[in-house]
């Protein structure tokens, strides 16, 4: 995954071989910290939605890469400051969460495909909206293909018929803009420049 500062991007991964990735509601609970963790500090949350085997993040990248302190626990020492990149800050949150799913399911081996995907939404050569396939028809890219990715993000669960309406998902922002729960994750301020919440 390459990612440039200023720009929009959809970040999703789904379950090795299409299992599922989230087994209770605590499960989601700690993905969403993970998220804060490792992904807030490099980007701005715009939307996201955490379904039974995948999620989807829309993101508007801040920092490319960032310091952080680690100690080392091997020698007891001071600790040292490192760079660390918004590609690996990624695979350490799904590292990191893959491990605790492993744990309490007696699952061995990988939770999550092999490659998480990113698709740079408002890149200057254009989109790359594979994920909703040729049927939508988009004239203006870098203005309408943000208000598409919003969408079809919330739109999962009932796409999937898990759900009548959006923000019947709990997990999910949508719930944040229809304002019926008061979510920190998402930056709605960001979010509203370039998108818009019916």
């Amino acid at each position: 995954m390459q990612f440039e500062k200023g720009y929009l991007y959809h970040i999703y991964n789904q379950g090795n071989n299409q299992r599922n990735i989230f087994f209770n509601t605590e499960n989601h609970l700690f993905f969403l910290k993970k998220i804060k963790k490792f992904i807030s500090p490099y980007a701005d949350i715009i939307a996201w939605c955490l379904m039974p085997n995948h999620f989807h993040l829309m993101v508007l990248v801040r920092e490319e890469k960032i310091p952080v302190f680690e100690s080392n626990t091997v020698t007891q020492s001071h600790g040292v400051t490192k760079t660390r990149t918004f590609n690996d800050s990624i695979g350490i949150m799904l590292r990191s969460y893959t491990r605790a799913i492993n744990k309490q399911e007696n699952f061995t081996g990988k939770l999550f495909r092999e490659k998480t995907k990113a698709e740079c939404i408002n890149c200057p050569e254009g989109p790359t909206p594979s994920f909703i396939g040729s049927k939508i028809n988009i004239q203006n890219t870098e203005a309408q293909y943000p208000q598409v990715c919003f969408d079809y993000i919330h739109q999962n669960p009932v796409k999937a018929k898990l759900v009548d309406k959006e923000t019947d998902w709990e997990f999910s922002s949508a719930k944040d803009y229809a304002n019926i729960r008061n979510g920190k994750l998402v930056n709605k301020t960001v979010a509203f420049e370039y998108i818009n919440y019916k």
